[in-house]
């Protein structure tokens, strides 16, 4: 096999990482460390793979992926639920490190998945920045609620006391992914359409540069499958189920969410209309959102392929 097609699976995690090409049988387990990722770089070159693929492991993968990306080794990092789904499908039940990274070696080979985007440590960074500023929202809207519940008077104190420092260090957050932006003229002029957009504010239109890189390049159906507002079928023979999303990229349909509802019930006239359309004819207020969101991301799909800001006029037909 040649080079460039020759594959290895990764199954990282903190302390090690198990690896496995396939397609020669061959098996190695290294620590995560400066001698087990060198040990890792050479044992792939002697054995002439191109291409190493792994889970998405909470950040563990970044490490790894950096070392081998330097050494000229392309990294696919994917989801691991279509690895496991994968793994059931083929009726591979048990689940331990080396039975892991064979079924990823295996998933690699069976999907090629040529369509993923280059990496781009630029976007890369603003994804982490990103994931970041949403773990302190959350933790924000946790602390909130717990004010809600009248504690001690020390308690709320300590509560105000944190919650001041968390939002000085949102600030900070807000700063870094403005300036990161501004610096990058591809970034740039993408949230300069996105923006262009009514009722989308700063950190939505940051979200769609971190987590979506292929808007733009692909097509509409595409576009809402990876966001996950598509609706899939549930039928079987007579039988009509009712169609439900499913999967997508949870963190961005999460952020899109309350600015969509704002956008689809005062701020964006397109979606606004659309939105009482579809409640005139009796549709669900979530089930209509979603809809909405789904015809927001094809709208900015297409104005990003156009490199157009926004057209009222157009995007009503879209």
């Amino acid at each position: 096999m040649p080079q460039e097609m020759r594959i290895v699976g990764l199954d990282v995690s903190k302390r090690k990482i198990d690896a496995c090409i396939r397609s020669l049988g061959l098996r190695q387990s290294l620590a995560n460390s400066p001698e087990g990722h060198a040990a890792l770089v050479a044992w792939l070159q002697s054995n002439r793979v191109g291409t190493a693929v792994m889970e998405a492991s909470g950040g563990y993968e970044r490490c790894w992926a950096q070392t081998l990306r330097a050494a000229g080794i392309k990294v696919r990092i994917v989801d691991p639920k279509r690895v496991r789904n994968f793994a059931k499908a083929a009726g591979r039940l048990a689940k331990n490190d080396a039975i892991d990274a064979e079924t990823i070696a295996w998933f690699g080979e069976t999907f090629p998945d040529a369509g993923a985007p280059a990496h781009d440590p630029e976007r890369e960074e603003l994804d982490r920045l990103m994931t970041a500023r949403t773990g302190l929202k959350e933790l924000e809207g946790q602390i909130i609620q717990r004010g809600e519940q009248r504690p001690p008077r020390l308690v709320a104190k300590a509560h105000a006391a944190v919650l001041k420092v968390m939002r000085a260090q949102l600030r900070t957050l807000d700063a870094a992914i403005a300036a990161r932006i501004k610096a990058n003229p591809a970034f740039a002029r993408r949230a300069e359409i996105v923006d262009s957009v009514p009722g989308l504010a700063d950190q939505t239109v940051a979200g769609v540069i971190a987590w979506f890189p292929e808007l733009g390049h692909i097509t509409n159906e595409a576009a809402a499958a990876l966001l996950g507002a598509a609706p899939y079928d549930d039928d079987s023979g007579g039988h009509k189920g009712e169609r439900h999303i499913k999967g997508g990229r949870r963190k961005l349909r999460n952020l899109l969410y309350m600015p969509v509802t704002g956008a689809a019930t005062r701020h964006n006239p397109v979606l606004k209309a659309f939105y009482e359309r579809l409640r005139a004819k009796g549709k669900d207020g979530k089930v209509a959102i979603i809809a909405c969101m789904r015809k927001l991301i094809v709208i900015l799909n297409t104005m990003l392929a156009r490199d157009q800001t926004w057209d009222p006029a157009a995007r009503a037909a879209a």
